[in-house]
């Protein structure tokens, strides 16, 4: 009775795998011969940088007509050398253009001037042949010589100068000086004017500076000239007296 049930089996088993398949694509069947392998597909991304390796042995060197390397970097600049010896002189160039006369150029003509009038002032101080001095801008000079208020006038403008004539306090100690040198009193370049007890300037303009000793001037119209005394302070005198030449350039 075994023998029957194992018997059963086996046919059952083959009935199973030798139907039809139903409503399927495909059956299972035996395996098949495996096919050939198919083509490789695309490289994937590059992975993470690994970590650097040690240096490698140097390369053999190279062939002696090799090309050259890259210059280098320019080094610091070396001392200065000895000056050469001078080149032989150059061909001469063609002329540049015509200048402007100096009589067209104001400039020049401004600085003409000025030397003019600076080479006249020392040329009528050097021609006084006395002592100098100088305030600002202003030369004072003497020849020593004592004469009436006209003569000084008059020997100042022979030399190219005027009559000292003190507008600042600078200017009346540079004239002390002279007199006190000296020892002379000397006239000024100021008189009085058609009002008594007012004084001017030669030109004719208010005098801008005065150092009148104590209670002067007190001539009232019969002093109309103006003397330094040895303190530097001034007097109204009459202009007859003989008085230090002292000119201003």
């Amino acid at each position: 009775m075994g023998w029957l049930c194992q018997l059963l089996q086996v046919v059952a088993v083959v009935t199973v795998f030798c139907l039809p398949c139903l409503g399927e694509d495909r059956c299972a069947g035996t395996p098949g011969i495996p096919g050939t392998p198919g083509a490789n597909g695309l490289p994937g991304r590059d992975g993470r940088d690994g970590m650097k390796g040690n240096p490698g042995p140097p390369g053999p060197t190279g062939p002696p007509n090799g090309l050259p390397g890259a210059p280098g970097r320019d080094g610091l600049p070396g001392p200065e050398g000895q000056r050469g010896e001078p080149g032989e002189k150059g061909e001469k160039g063609e002329p540049g253009p015509e200048g402007r006369p100096a009589s067209f150029d104001p400039e020049v003509q401004k600085v003409l001037r000025s030397l003019v009038q600076r080479i006249m002032r020392l040329e009528g101080v050097l021609a006084l042949k006395g002592v100098i001095n100088k305030a600002g801008d202003k030369i004072f000079a003497t020849n020593a010589k004592e004469v009436n208020f006209e003569t000084t006038v008059q020997t100042c403008q022979h030399f190219g100068g005027s009559i000292a004539q003190p507008m600042n306090e600078e200017e009346n100690k540079a004239i002390l000086e002279i007199v006190k040198e000296k020892n002379r009193y000397a006239y000024l370049g100021i008189n009085e004017s058609p009002l008594p007890g007012e004084f001017q300037y030669l030109d004719g303009t208010p005098v801008n500076y005065t150092n009148w000793r104590q209670y002067e001037p007190n001539g009232n119209g019969a002093e109309n000239c103006v003397e330094m005394f040895t303190d530097g302070g001034w007097n109204d005198k009459k202009c007859n007296q003989y008085r230090l030449t002292i000119c201003e350039f």
